[in-house]
Formats: structure tokens, C-alpha cells, sequence
């Protein structure tokens, strides 16, 4: 797969910027043609991973959220949410559906649905250096229909 364009948003955890963020990655992947549906699922996955930086990452404090988008020439999206935050001890874990480290007030369903939505869902992280979600979501497009 060879890149065909790219871009990268850096922005502080705040919950405001969530929107911010949804908006220039769809707007971004509108290069493929998605449907509607598709663009959907992107907002709403990329909502999961920015919302994770702001309420997990940055516990009480204002950090920076590293978003980049690949669109590479199969009409595949690959888009990598970063922080450098506190971490995630067990991965594996806080990817299980329900768990969550935030308490009562949190469903514990970020990852679970951003694995619904996208094709694949890569997540690295080290505890005290931050997290990476990659997201990768193939775009059949308007098109293909």
C-alpha cells in the first residue's frame, strides 16, 4: 500500500476539541468518497480514542492529543490517536468490553466500539510514556453502490 496523503492534528485534551477532531478527520477522508455510513463509523471511533485521551490519559490536566491520518491508495484510512499520558498498565484488559478505569460514571465500551466500527483497531501503550490507538477502516465508497 503506498500513501497517497496525509495529514496531522495536534490539539489539547480538552472535551471541546472532540468535536474539533471528529469533524477535520471526516472532513479529511471525504478524499475517498465514503458513504455515509462510513463516515460515520470513522466519527464515531475517532470520538472513542480522542474521549479516552482526554478522561484517561490526562487525568485532571490538560495534555496534547497527536491525531494522523494516512489514506493510502487501496481507499484504506488509517488513523493514529497518540497521547502522552499516564498509560494503560493491561491492555488487554482495558480493551475488554465494560472494564473501565474511571469509575461508575463511564460505560467501559471506548474500545469495544471502535472496534465495531472500524476494520481494525491496534492499540500500544507504555505505562507513564502514553498510548497509540491506530485505527484502520477500508472505504468502499459511494461507488461501490
Amino acid at each position: 500500500m503506498k500513501v497517497i496523503n496525509e495529514v496531522k492534528i495536534q490539539l489539547e485534551s480538552r472535551s471541546v476539541n472532540e468535536g474539533y477532531a471528529r469533524a477535520a478527520v471526516s472532513a479529511f477522508v471525504c478524499q475517498l468518497d465514503p458513504t455515509l455510513e462510513e463516515l460515520n463509523d470513522i466519527k464515531t471511533a475517532v470520538s472513542e480514542a480522542v474521549t479516552n485521551c482526554i478522561v484517561h490519559a490526562y487525568k485532571n490536566q490538560v495534555g496534547r492529543i497527536y491525531i494522523n491520518i494516512k489514506l493510502f491508495d487501496n481507499s484504506t484510512v488509517q488513523i493514529s490517536v497518540r497521547d502522552r499520558g499516564c498509560g494503560i498498565e493491561d491492555v488487554k484488559k482495558a480493551m475488554e468490553p465494560l472494564y473501565t478505569s474511571a469509575g461508575e460514571d463511564r460505560a467501559g465500551l471506548g474500545f469495544s466500539v471502535m472496534e465495531s466500527f472500524c476494520d481494525g483497531v491496534k492499540v500500544r501503550s507504555k505505562t507513564g510514556a502514553g498510548t497509540t490507538v491506530t485505527l484502520t477502516k477500508k472505504i468502499r465508497g459511494r461507488s461501490a453502490y
